[in-house]
């Protein structure tokens, strides 16, 4: 048997190995970022996600890292994307993501009303207001042990919902009872209530961080419904503009191709233009939706009697929202398609009406150089004639001068008898003059 007071074994040498990846240990670190938070009721938690709003990804850097200076705690990076510290009379949590930053304030213990002294009470409200970005989501969680007493659900909603309708359910087994209204009261801040029966500090740490994740992540998948709204009566127009053209492509001539292309460019200009816009809306709703999901099939739901659990409600009231988006998105992709079908097509029109203009400019082209070649043909012809009378005439002048000098010539004779060799001579002269230029041409 070991002997316990014994020193342990110095660690073995590393083996030798190649050189790592320069993002193996951030790579094989992500799995482990952005853990929950180990909570132990009673706890008063406040959350916040903020869209960016266009604002520098190290505006919210600096603002977490003022808010650690201010209490003396040491501020994070620049690069990192997560925080957390205790700052003595709160617990911050914070991280950045692609559209959005979430911050979370766990503050111990609670009242008799868990909601009247929230945990944000704590954070100094200069540094709140001065966040960037738009808050998309806020909630005050409070984490309470569970009572002996049978869940009252209608007394719980008179005291700390309003009287608003409750959506709960038992989560983990039954190890919690998280109950909602999925209201925004009159603090600007939503309200979860979470009952700990069983649970270890790190799972209600779980399961508080899921229900701020349905919350925030049902709220950035509900951003694209709004544009799926608009675009309807946009896409109504523009497939009403469509048919309107395909009607008027069945019966147009040659004279209405280029007015019917150019509708078809501006129309799907305008599709292209607006798919631009709302594409990367649409997909995050999809990406957020499925979170939602399996955020939810997480908490491994059992009903309570009288109420709707947390998938029931949002398969209720987000789904539609979300077959919405989806639809508004198939239509817009299938609209242009439709479009660039309609543009191929009357393109190919055109194609083909340019093609039989090409062709009969030729046919005019042959036949005017059909003609010019007459007329060369012509041309020469009589220049041979002339180039003839004027050789035999110097030829006659020739043979009188000779004649006037002793000589036995008969001018005449010599005239005609010059006429044919003349002739010969200068057409055998133009053909070898037309197959230079011919030559030097090619």
């Amino acid at each position: 048997m070991a002997d316990p007071t014994a020193p342990a074994p110095a660690p073995a040498p590393a083996p030798a190995m190649p050189r790592d990846h320069p993002q193996r240990v951030e790579l094989n670190d992500e799995v482990h970022s952005r853990t929950a938070e180990t909570l132990v009721a009673p706890m008063r938690v406040s959350y916040l996600a903020l869209l960016k709003d266009g604002a520098p990804r190290e505006r919210t850097w600096e603002a977490i890292s003022a808010l650690a200076e201010r209490y003396g705690a040491p501020p994070p990076p620049l690069s990192a994307y997560h925080y957390s510290a205790d700052l003595g009379p709160f617990r911050v949590k914070w991280e950045r993501h692609t559209e959005f930053t979430r911050y979370q304030f766990n503050v111990p213990g609670l009242g008799e009303d868990p909601f009247a002294e929230p945990a944000v009470a704590a954070v100094p409200p200069d540094w709140l207001t001065a966040l960037p970005g738009q808050v998309i989501a806020a909630t005050h969680v409070a984490l309470l042990p569970a009572g002996a007493e049978t869940l009252d659900a209608d007394a719980l909603s008179d005291r700390l919902f309003g009287g608003n309708m409750l959506v709960g359910s038992t989560t983990l087994g039954a190890a919690a009872t998280a109950l909602t209204d999925f209201r925004i009261h009159a603090d600007g801040f939503g309200r979860i209530l979470v009952l700990d029966r069983s649970t270890t500090p790190r799972q209600a740490g779980r399961i508080v961080q899921r229900l701020l994740e349905i919350e925030t992540y049902r709220m950035l998948a509900l951003l694209a419904f709004p544009v799926a709204r608009t675009l309807a009566p946009f896409l109504a127009t523009q497939e009403r503009e469509l048919a309107a053209v395909a009607a008027d492509l069945v019966a147009a001539g040659e004279s209405d191709e280029p007015v019917l292309l150019d509708r078809l460019t501006n129309l799907a200009a305008e599709i292209e233009s607006r798919e631009s816009e709302n594409l990367y809306r649409f997909s995050a709703a999809a990406a957020y939706y499925d979170l939602v999901r399996r955020r939810i099939a997480e908490l491994r739901e059992r009903r309570i009697e009288g109420l709707q659990t947390f998938e029931e409600f949002t398969e209720r009231r987000l789904a539609p929202a979300m077959a919405t988006c989806a639809a508004a998105a198939t239509r817009q992709e299938s609209l242009s398609l439709r479009v660039a079908r309609a543009t191929q097509l009357l393109a190919t029109r055109v194609d083909v009406t340019l093609e039989r203009q090409n062709q009969a400019v030729l046919e005019s082209m042959n036949r005017r150089v059909k003609i010019q070649l007459r007329l060369q043909t012509t041309v020469e012809g009589l220049s041979v004639a002339a180039l003839t009378y004027y050789v035999v005439a110097l030829v006659g002048d020739a043979a009188k001068g000779a004649k006037a000098g002793g000589l036995l010539i008969d001018p005449e004779l010599t005239m005609g008898l010059s006429v044919p060799v003349v002739a010969l001579l200068a057409a055998l002269g133009v053909r070898s003059i037309r197959r230079m230029v011919a030559r030097k041409a090619s």
